[in-house]
């Protein structure tokens, strides 16, 4: 089975495009130290693993911690169902021989089922993350934050954006074999989602930006979504890890979530 192949049973099984961030700020933790990341973590799979399109744990918050910091992330992902997608959000991304480290650290020793990862060095910095039809590769293209603009929104010669260019090269050209990368698109600008949906019908975009970066629930699925009602993967982290009960904060989001694009697909 694929990646794109289990993340879409997935969704369809819990009808559910949720992705629940596993992001162990210290600011959050009731004790900072790598097994309060654990422990943080270890709550949040517990309480939202029923509505869980997938996981998405941020490698950062663990290297942070040293070796102890990686054995919590390694306990951390032997926790998450088999069933549900893991989301290695680490953003890999350098010259063919080290990527191939990264994908070996990733997929062979971690075990996770997709990354993201930087195209900035091209396709053969790609390749190592691609060359595996069951493994994902979640390829950054217009990120959330605001310095995006800086450089992934430069217009080039043939009057396309930077960004569209990479959606393009991804999916026709670096994933054509295997048709298994999917688009880091941010939920927080919505004219590129639609000219990247435009472009590309069919392609899963990882569409962080809803919650704590302000981005428009409603307008994010209206242009993202695929005529089938999925394509679009939406992180939420601290949205859900600060309520009271992450539970009902989850369920609440799929709700809405589900709400929202059941008026959106025609």
């Amino acid at each position: 089975m694929s990646f794109f192949e289990k993340l879409t049973k997935r969704a369809k099984e819990i009808d559910s495009l949720l992705c629940v961030g596993l992001d162990p700020h210290k600011s959050e933790l009731q004790e900072d130290s790598a097994e309060g990341a654990f422990r943080f973590c270890q709550r949040l799979i517990e309480e939202t693993a029923d509505v869980a399109c997938a996981f998405k744990p941020n490698a950062a918050f663990f290297e942070v911690y040293g070796a102890a910091g990686w054995e919590a992330l390694q306990r951390v992902l032997q926790l998450i169902p088999p069933e549900i997608p893991i989301v290695f959000d680490a953003k890999r991304g350098d010259i063919g021989s080290t990527s191939e480290a990264y994908a070996s650290s990733a997929f062979q020793q971690l075990r996770c089922d997709s990354i993201t990862a930087s195209p900035y060095l091209g396709g053969d910095g790609l390749q190592p993350f691609l060359k595996d039809a069951s493994r994902g590769v979640w390829v950054l293209c217009k990120t959330s934050n605001p310095g995006s603009q800086d450089l992934q929104a430069l217009q080039l010669p043939s009057g396309d954006p930077l960004y569209l260019h990479v959606a393009k090269l991804c999916w026709d050209t670096w994933a054509k074999e295997h048709q298994n990368a999917g688009l880091v698109v941010g939920a927080t600008d919505v004219e590129a989602m639609k000219k990247i949906r435009g472009a590309l019908p069919d392609v899963w975009f990882l569409s962080p930006g809803i919650g704590a970066q302000g981005g428009d629930l409603a307008a994010a699925l209206e242009a993202g979504l695929r005529t089938d009602g999925l394509g679009i993967l939406l992180p939420i982290s601290r949205g859900i890890s600060k309520a009271e009960s992450p539970k009902k904060m989850a369920e609440s989001f799929r709700a809405e979530i589900n709400s929202l694009r059941k008026g959106s697909v025609k």
